[in-house]
């Protein structure tokens, strides 16, 4: 079965501001508490069944891939300061089982599934239609499966599955290259999710040339990787082998259905996200903190490229709550009650990721972020979003406190949704 243009709009048109949750059962130390990882599970339950309750449309579940406490220990860690694993869940398939077990009514969403990594695009195509599969026996209202797809966020997470540049040609071309491997792996994910049976002889072949690169300098240190290699100048499009190689395969179950799923890129890339619609509708990940030029640009490009109607449901935004309507407070001090929150949840995070308190940083972040009293998280809400903007708000983020967590969900949905 396809996925229609109309099957991946599970709403009709989007007519009114819609409120999703992020959860990124992030186990870092946090004012010297850092939970064991079933006290983590444990609250990230907790809070989705109250998401469910309170009427969130989907909880988005952060993905990672091995430990970041190990990676710690080879050459070149990614973050060395950080304390613990940036976040727990490693196969939203499984965790959406639970959830769906647990709630009535609550989406559940990747943010972000890493198709390159564990066993690559064909991999996760198969276990994305078992899961189908299964789900549709006890699915009688229709709730999604919201798979946000992209390459991984560090590249540790990869290269054990032999995602790394095999000679000289490729490691110098590479801050390129592993944009195309991504291409690559969208094209064959998406082919074998809407059941096309193919060889890798059917896939775009990669290719690079000058325009891929930032600069002269960084091209013509292919072109010289490549003479090493060859002896001979480069044609002006040099060609790469695919890193997945396989005869005419099918994944099976044939008859998963789709109508359920929904897909969202998470690139920046303009090409990959035209890309990916030529094979599914797939709309587009972005952050509250990207430009809002950048927002409105994708969202024109989306209109024209995007494999059926586009509506802006179909971007959904992070950012980050600090709200506090504490009874007995007066709106001032709710407000430094949630200024104070939100200095000491940023700054905590960019001394875990960069080892030092970066000011400019937690400035930034908290102005990108909704805080404050109800009344002004409302007004931020309407200068800062359109009235049809899909947001993924963040409540967790470096907290461990599950009762507060909660309490900030409460007072959002109770005191500022239904005014937006």
């Amino acid at each position: 079965m396809s996925l229609s243009a109309s099957s991946s709009e599970s709403s009709s048109t989007n007519d009114k501001m819609k409120f999703d949750i992020f959860l990124s059962i992030c186990q870092t130390e946090v004012d010297g508490l850092l939970p064991d990882e079933k006290t983590m599970f444990k609250n990230f339950f907790d809070q989705v069944v109250l998401a469910d309750d309170l009427g969130f449309e989907t909880a988005w579940i952060a993905e990672a891939h091995l430990s970041c406490q190990v990676q710690k220990e080879n050459p070149g860690a990614v973050i060395p300061h950080f304390k613990g694993e940036i976040g727990l869940n490693t196969d939203v398939l499984q965790i959406a089982h639970k959830v769906f077990a647990k709630t009535k009514n609550i989406n559940v969403g990747s943010a972000i599934r890493n198709i390159l990594c564990n066993g690559g695009p064909m991999a996760h195509a198969e276990a994305v239609k078992t899961f189908l599969s299964l789900n549709e026996l006890d699915n009688t209202n229709n709730r999604k499966l919201e798979l946000g797809f992209a390459s991984g966020r560090f590249p540790f997470s990869n290269t054990p599955y032999g995602i790394y540049p095999k000679n000289e040609i490729e490691k110098a071309a590479w801050p390129a290259l592993k944009g195309k491997v991504f291409l690559e792996a969208t094209e064959i994910f998406l082919k074998f999710l809407k059941g096309d049976v193919f060889s890798s002889a059917d896939v775009q072949t990669k290719t690079l040339s000058r325009e891929d690169f930032r600069s002269d300098a960084d091209w013509q240190n292919v072109v010289e990787a490549y003479k090493s290699v060859y002896g001979k100048e480069p044609s002006e499009v040099i060609e790469f082998d695919p890193i997945w190689k396989f005869d005419k395969v099918g994944v099976i179950p044939f008859e998963a259905p789709l109508e359920n799923l929904n897909l969202t890129i998470g690139s920046h890339d303009p090409k990959a996200q035209i890309f990916a619609n030529q094979f599914l509708p797939t709309g587009v990940f972005n952050l509250s903190i990207t430009p809002g030029k950048t927002i409105e640009e994708t969202h024109q490009r989306m209109s024209e490229h995007y494999q059926g109607t586009w509506d802006r449901s179909k971007m959904p935004r992070t950012v980050l709550v600090f709200v506090n309507n504490e009874s007995g407070l007066t709106d001032a001090e709710k407000t430094e009650k949630a200024k104070q929150s939100a200095n000491k949840a940023i700054g905590n995070y960019w001394k875990a990721i960069e080892g030092t308190l970066n000011e400019d940083r937690v400035q930034n972040a908290s102005e990108n972020a909704l805080l404050g009293n109800p009344q002004e998280v409302i007004a931020q809400i309407k200068e800062r979003f359109h009235p049809q903007d899909r947001l993924m708000l963040w409540f967790d983020f470096n907290n461990h406190n599950n009762d507060e967590v909660k309490q900030n969900m409460k007072w959002f949905m109770e005191d500022v949704a239904p005014h937006v």
